[in-house]
């Protein structure tokens, strides 16, 4: 190669190298300072494209998981409606029983009666009972829950009909009005609906748990296919740091060795 002082290919060359490597270095120091692998569109086009989805899908199952455990939440409470109601019920018997005995007084007859007219009363006003504005009871019709991320899977839960299930002690005049019997079968609905209600309630408990197994699995694949691989990473950030140094010091060397020309010229 002629000696000349115009042009220094070798340092052409070894600054192209330098600026290669430091590029390299840069991306890798992002890698590893963001923990995320992708750092543009051109790193992993059709993986961006693909964890842009997954990150969606982990973003829908959070609110399908927060959704279900609200309406279990609903659920547990609408059981504890019921189970008040049935206690009250209970002592609506009770109340039936005593006051059958013949050796109470009329007296003690319209103490009972005074406690299940308040009896009457509260259960008319559970009736009413809402969680979050949300009425507890219905007339049996069913509130559909979401359970998957693509809104493709459902879950009914009923609105309990507890007027009806009451509705032969909530409407009768007295505690003559009533028999143990009528008390009975108002104590076997409720105690159905609550056996429907547990029922539901462990659907939907399942169905989270599954909902939660999900999001675990769709982090994982996103996290193969969007973070860094730290330690693979950093192997190549000291490469490529290597990389850098030499160059930076081989193109001191080739710029440097056209001031060999001018030796001749003194």
């Amino acid at each position: 190669m002629a000696l000349v002082i115009n042009s220094n290919p070798a340092a052409t060359t070894a600054s192209d190298n330098l600026n290669s490597s430091n590029s390299l270095l840069q991306k890798s120091l992002n890698r590893l300072s963001s923990g995320l692998r992708i750092q543009d569109p051109a790193d992993d086009a059709g993986g961006l494209a693909v964890s842009m989805k997954m990150r969606a899908a982990i973003t829908r199952t959070d609110a399908v998981i927060s959704n279900v455990s609200n309406a279990v939440s609903f659920l547990q409470t609408q059981d504890g409606g019921m189970e008040t109601a049935a206690q009250m019920l209970n002592r609506a018997s009770e109340l039936k029983t005593l006051s059958s005995d013949v050796t109470k007084s009329a007296s003690d007859i319209t103490n009972y009666e005074t406690e299940f007219t308040q009896l009457k009363a509260q259960l008319t006003s559970l009736l009413t009972e809402e969680f979050n504005g949300v009425a507890l009871f219905g007339a049996g019709g069913s509130k559909s829950v979401i359970t998957s991320e693509d809104g493709s899977q459902t879950v009914g839960i009923t609105e309990t009909n507890l007027a009806t299930d009451m509705t032969a002690i909530t409407g009768a005049a007295n505690l003559a009005a009533i028999t143990i019997g009528t008390v009975t079968t108002a104590i076997q609905s409720v105690a159905s609906s609550r056996a429907q209600n547990g029922a539901e309630t462990s659907r939907l408990q399942f169905a989270n748990e599954m909902l939660t197994i999900n999001r675990t699995n769709l982090e994982a694949a996103n996290s193969r296919i969007a973070d860094t691989d730290v330690a693979s990473e950093s192997t190549k950030f000291a490469r490529y740091n290597i990389l850098v140094q030499s160059g930076t010091a081989m193109l001191a060397q080739a710029n440097a060795s056209s001031q060999i020309a001018l030796r001749l010229l003194g």
